[in-house]
């Protein structure tokens, strides 16, 4: 159940909110519509309730607000937009990483596939799907993790009959099974024939909340369908007699024989084509949009009858036809139904139960037409951390991105390597980096920090997870798992690199070239801390300032800007020295370093004191700092 209490936008500067004091509840089991025409503040309502946006009020879920939720994505799905993810992703990548973040099995991505009906697509790439195939995708999404409640933001908004058709009989299923459904609108009728209630916005305020029934009569313009093998004749006749009489009728000519007729009454239509010898098949009030294809709820459905009157049913309108015979417009009977509420619904956050505990509930009786569900998750994922760890290295091998700018580093310090070595005057520990002098930054760590960068960048660029919220981007585990995802990267890039530039150069120069230095130890400690370093950097800053750009740019602001800093700084006289360093944290520690330890730990003091290593060391230090504030403050608020 959703509840809804004083949902308040904040004012923009001298304008009202957008959404002013709006309370309302959907009860599960039911087809909640919020309706209103564009600009009425449906979608920002939808945004406070989702914590998406700043204001006032609160929305509980099953009693509880979403902050207080441990697992907000198995309690709520969500749909808001278009399917924000890397359009060179698959659909099962995308599914597969969205598994990952909220902690389902990956056997579930199968199952909602089928469901929505994406089998054959499962291998497409998200930039080339349609609108319609993008919602079933996003409608996917919000089933992953099998949600009690569901909340859409204008679901059929650009689709053909036949998708809406089929993406409603899936909310009708959910609602059948016990769940919430709360979904926005901007059609009328649409809202008449799909919803159980309607909710109704105008300039952000609540107008009106009512039964679709109610909504129907009373909101809706009525109309009588008339069918007859002479329609346009009749409809002609119509016309003169309304101009004549001086009423206002208008004649609506539909496909094939059939007129709708706003501003008459069947009576009135019935002596019209009696005096005139026209044959009429069908005649009846109508209040929506039934349409040849009208989908009946599976709540409450009326039997029809043979009267003039209109009988409503809770999500359309029913046409009442004067012939003898059932019409397709018309069911002869039908069963009343019930909604089943949800059986063995438990907290998201609580351990889940097994599959004999918690099985979705028998169906209806009206809803067994209805599309199936996939089925109920039967043992919920306890929480790991190695979630965010397999998230972020799906992430990262779902797209061609990192592998095409790692061959692309591997190919140009290769043959920056081999003109460095035709040019002459450069050191062999710079020929085997492919760093001259007059570069900032080598190939390897430029590559380390743009996929560093990346990480980060693409959760803002591609918001996968902002409405999802299985994992926000600012979550500590979440940058654990892309700083180590990126150490990993950064070291084999390293490794290779200078592997293939040894492989090049001997290959055109020989073994001239490829002699191991006699300090390899200390400097292969300090190019894996350079690579390193340069893949944090760009993690960190692109996680503070939400973008690629600005990761990368910080990324080269390390050697323009503060490497001069830091060796101005040391420049200056210096009346003691560090001498004897390790000693005395030997001494601290009461301790012997095992193997040599303290040779290493001297040898990692050296890189530090270094222009290089400190300005790095100090960058990464302030990074992480401005991180950490971010999160603190976005927690705060």
């Amino acid at each position: 159940m959703i509840q809804a209490i004083g949902l308040t936008s904040n004012p923009r500067k001298e304008l009202s909110p957008a959404v002013d004091d709006v309370s309302f509840e959907a009860h599960p089991g039911r087809v909640t519509a919020l309706l209103g025409a564009p600009g009425a503040g449906k979608t920002t309502t939808l945004r406070l309730m989702l914590e998406l946006q700043r204001g006032r009020g609160i929305t509980y879920y099953r009693g509880r607000p979403l902050h207080r939720i441990a697992h907000p994505s198995r309690e709520v799905g969500v749909l808001l937009s278009e399917v924000r993810g890397h359009p060179a992703r698959t659909i099962r990548g995308q599914l597969g990483m969205v598994c990952a973040a909220v902690g389902v099995p990956i056997r579930r991505v199968d199952e909602v596939i089928e469901v929505v009906g994406l089998v054959s697509l499962r291998d497409e790439r998200l930039g080339t799907l349609s609108r319609g195939m993008d919602r079933r995708l996003g409608l996917a999404c919000a089933l992953l993790s099998d949600p009690h409640t569901l909340v859409l933001d204008d679901p059929a908004g650009g689709l053909s009959v036949t998708e809406g058709r089929w993406l409603h009989g899936i909310l009708r299923a959910h609602a059948a099974h016990g769940g919430t459904v709360l979904f926005s609108t901007d059609d009328p009728k649409e809202a008449a024939r799909t919803a159980d209630r309607v909710i109704t916005l105008e300039g952000g305020r609540l107008v009106a909340d009512q039964e679709a029934a109610d909504f129907a009569r009373t909101r809706l313009r009525p109309r009588v369908a008339v069918r007859s093998p002479h329609a346009a004749r009749l409809g002609a006749l119509l016309a003169k007699e309304a101009r004549a009489a001086q009423r206002s009728v208008e004649v609506v000519r539909e496909d094939g024989n059939r007129l709708s007729v706003y501003g008459s009454t069947c009576a009135d239509i019935g002596e019209t084509a009696f005096r005139h010898g026209i044959l009429v098949h069908q005649l009846a009030d109508e209040t929506g949009d039934m349409g040849p294809h009208a989908t009946l709820p599976a709540q409450g459905l009326a039997s029809v009858t043979l009267v003039t009157s209109a009988l409503l049913a809770p999500a359309s309108a029913t046409s009442t036809p004067t012939g003898d015979a059932p019409t397709d417009d018309a069911p002869a009977t039908d069963e009343p139904a019930t909604a089943v509420a949800a059986a063995g619904a438990h907290a998201p956050d609580e351990p889940g139960p097994t599959a004999e505990s918690r099985t979705r509930p028998a169906a209806s009786p009206g809803a067994r037409d209805l599309p199936q569900l996939p089925p109920p998750i039967a043992v919920r994922q306890a929480p790991s951390p190695l979630r965010p760890l397999r998230y972020e290295l799906r992430r990262a091998t779902g797209v061609g991105t990192g592998y095409l700018t790692a061959i692309t580093v591997l190919v140009t310090s290769a043959l920056l390597s081999v003109l460095l070595a035709r040019i002459g005057h450069t050191p062999q520990p710079r020929l085997l980096a492919a760093w001259p002098r007059e570069c900032p930054l080598p190939p390897a760590a430029l590559g380390a920090g743009l996929l560093g960068a990346l990480a980060f960048g693409e959760e803002f660029r591609h918001p996968a997870l902002a409405a999802d919220r299985g994992t926000v981007p600012r979550r500590l585990g979440l940058l654990a798992a892309k700083l180590l995802v990126a150490s990993v990267t950064a070291l084999a890039l390293a490794v290779l690199t200078v592997g293939c530039d040894l492989e090049m150069l001997y290959l055109v120069y020989g073994r001239e070239l490829v002699g191991v230095p006699a300090d390899w130890l200390s400097l292969s400690a300090s190019w894996i801390g350079l690579t390193v370093g340069c893949a944090w950097a760009g993690v960190l800053a692109a996680g503070i300032f939400r973008s690629t750009t600005a990761g990368l740019a910080a990324v080269l602001a390390v050697p323009v800007v503060v490497v001069p800093l830091v060796q101005k700084t040391l420049a200056g006289p210096s009346v003691r020295k560090a001498a004897g360093f390790s000693e005395r944290l030997r001494e601290l520690l009461l301790m012997q370093w095992p193997f040599g330890g303290a040779r290493y730990i001297a040898a990692g003091a050296r890189l530090v004191v270094q222009p290089v290593g400190g300005a790095l060391m100090l960058s990464l230090a302030a990074l992480l700092c401005a991180y950490l504030l971010t999160t603190l403050r976005s927690r705060v608020r």
